[in-house]
């Protein structure tokens, strides 16, 4: 049972992981649940308004994400060398560490008890001092040590002097050079030497152009420094890693120190994280209470604009333990019912409360059972995934438990469903807990006015306007105001009469005022279904073309004579300019037909058979021959 989702306490949760800094700030809020222990919750409570005041009166705490170091020092723990870049990472959160102690010593003058965490945070100055002084930009700085700074200074007077003899070469050799500047391959400085000169030059040959036109040599005058100048750089690369394996040793030396800056960071910023949220949300602290009493005034739900959101005025343990909420559809039930659990588990979270004043008792235990739950991967109904809920909540309820239950007994035939209602009802009773259910059953109405320690609550309606008001009145029963709603809406009175003759009975029509004249329903035009129209397409087609007819085809619109009409399949032969076609009779348009063009009894078989054809006819007419007609194939 995923109580956090079904009441959104996710999406809290969520909220309340985006104002949180580090890592291990944001699992903690993800993994929270509520307090059982009334000592524990108190300071909790405590923390969120003590870090809400301070921030109220000195702004956001300093804080930063400090999961990268807390890696940097495992490695600096194991003695390896750690990079300048780590270096830099663990710089950064010393200087956090200040910044957040100075934060906190400015807090000491409100006496907040928060404040005094500073005294716990050590920002280790010599090791950030020396961090500073000796790594730059991501680099070991010249001015680390006077060795360093030599050595480097000795390599760049040593690579100019390369560069000098380089240009020497040139101006002494121009004829022989390529380009008229020097150039670096493979870390030598080398001129570029025309192919023709290359044994001008003394030398050793480096590279060569793509071209192969070019040669890039390193001559002999430069050589010698290039020698040097890689004694130097080995020089630099051993005091560059003694500086690092010196400032890796006393990072290593304060490894407790600053786990101990760390942790603080993370809890500190887990403690900010809420009073955040309560600035956010406009929370205050609630009241705790083991008394079994839950008073809220002016309660809203945290995740619904303040600006339309009706206040809620809800109280349950004085004088009874369960309260069955009826009123209209959309008046408001769901949203209030949530609105009471998700109050407590914010409380019990130790995080403030979206009320004015709110007086909230410990729960061991939150249960309910909200939304339809269909899900057909598990084959189950709306009526079969309530009860599947219902007894689970009913296993694991006990005295200290809040429950709610939304729409009890629906989803079913509703005599069935009203007596289920009750006897879950009688259940939750019997186990002594607190518990907010929601139903339309008139029986269950009747089921809190006759039973201890059960009493109604309605949804207020204004049937003028048709719209809940969305308050909480306890005490009362409410209304579904289902005829209201339709009359307003515009069922014909008829209707209603069979409605409510349906539900309470034939006198009941007459204790019902209607709210206007009967008019009954107004039936408007609808679409119409186009039905196809059945013809005898083979009649039609018989006579569509005749032998001669002038046709156009398409879609080249080219103009042809029908030389065998139209047969059963619809195809018909068309005799073009340069071939004959069997074409569907739908992409032929009669051009001009055969009586304008040809004369009664014209013989087609002038314009359709071929001379050798019509000879062969004629011999075959006059005699037996062994001689076939030529037809082609198209």
């Amino acid at each position: 049972m995923n109580i956090d989702k079904q009441i959104e306490f996710d999406k809290i949760k969520e909220l309340w992981k985006e104002l949180a800094v580090t890592d291990k700030a944001k699992e903690t809020i993800g993994a929270v649940t509520c307090y059982l222990s009334e000592s524990e919750l108190r300071k909790q409570l405590k923390d969120t308004t003590n870090s809400r005041n301070l921030i109220e009166k000195l702004g956001t705490p300093p804080l930063q994400n400090v999961a990268e170091a807390k890696e940097i020092l495992t490695i600096a723990e194991k003695g390896n060398c750690l990079t300048p870049y780590q270096l830099e990472r663990v710089e950064k959160v010393l200087v956090a560490v200040r910044r957040l102690k100075d934060y906190l010593g400015r807090g000491k003058m409100y006496d907040n008890p928060l404040a005094y965490y500073e005294e716990n945070l050590d920002a280790v100055e010599a090791l950030r001092e020396e961090i500073g002084r000796q790594i730059r930009n991501g680099a070991v700085d010249d001015y680390a040590s006077k060795e360093l700074k030599q050595i480097r200074g000795d390599i760049l007077r040593c690579g100019e002097q390369m560069k000098q003899k380089a240009e020497q070469v040139m101006r002494s050799n121009k004829e022989c050079m390529a380009d008229s500047y020097c150039t670096t391959r493979n870390g030598r400085i080398c001129v570029p030497v025309k192919k023709e000169y290359k044994f001008k030059i003394a030398g050793s040959v480096i590279d060569k152009s793509a071209t192969g036109n070019t040669f890039f040599i390193e001559p002999v005058s430069v050589a010698k420094y290039y020698e040097e100048l890689q004694l130097l750089q080995i020089s630099e690369e051993n005091e560059v890693y003694r500086i690092l394996y010196t400032l890796t040793a006393m990072v290593a030396e304060t490894i407790i120190i600053m786990n101990e800056n760390i942790r603080l960071i993370e809890k500190l910023d887990f403690v900010f994280s809420k009073g955040k949220l309560s600035i956010d949300l406009d929370a205050v602290e609630p009241s705790i209470n083991t008394e079994r009493r839950i008073v809220l005034a002016d309660a809203r739900h945290p995740l619904m604009d303040k600006k339309v959101n009706v206040p809620l005025q809800f109280e349950i343990g004085k004088q009874a333990r369960g309260i069955i909420i009826t009123g209209p559809n959309t008046g408001g039930k769901t949203v209030a019912i949530k609105t009471v659990m998700l109050s407590c588990i914010m409380a019990q979270c130790g995080l403030h409360v979206t009320c004015t004043a709110a007086d909230i008792c410990m729960n061991s235990g939150y249960l309910c059972d909200i939304g339809d739950g269909q899900d057909i991967t598990e084959n189950l109904s709306t009526f079969s995934a309530h009860i599947k809920n219902v007894l689970e909540v009913l296993s694991e309820v006990n005295r200290d438990s809040l429950v709610i239950m939304d729409e009890m007994g629906s989803g079913t035939d509703p005599a069935e469903g009203m007596g289920i209602a009750v006897a879950i009802l009688e259940e939750l009773r019997k186990s002594e807990c607190l518990f907010l259910v929601t139903t339309h059953y008139p029986e269950v109405k009747e089921y809190a006015e006759r039973t201890q320690d059960v009493i109604n609550a309605r949804m207020t309606f204004n049937k003028e306007t048709l719209r809940p008001t969305y308050q909480m009145v306890i005490g009362e029963a409410g209304e579904s105001c289902a005829f209201y709603i339709a009359d307003r809406l515009g069922m014909p009175n008829e209707m209603l009469k069979t409605a409510i003759r349906a539900a309470y009975g034939e006198s009941a029509i007459d204790d019902y005022r209607f709210q206007k004249e009967d008019t009954g329903i107004t039936r408007q035009s609808t679409h119409k279904i186009a039905k196809v129209k059945r013809t005898n397409s083979k009649k039609d087609l018989s006579t569509k073309y005749r032998l001669g007819d002038s046709v156009m085809v398409y879609p080249n619109q080219k103009i042809g004579i029908v030389c065998v009409p139209v047969n059963e399949k619809g195809v018909l032969r068309v005799q073009l300019p340069d071939k004959k076609i069997w074409i569907n009779h739908k992409r032929v348009k009669l051009h001009v037909a055969a009586e304008k063009l040809y004369p009664a009894y014209y013989d087609f078989s002038i314009i359709f058979e071929t001379v050798a054809n019509r000879k062969l006819k004629h011999e075959m007419e006059r005699k037996y021959t062994e001689k076939t007609l030529q037809y082609d194939n198209e």
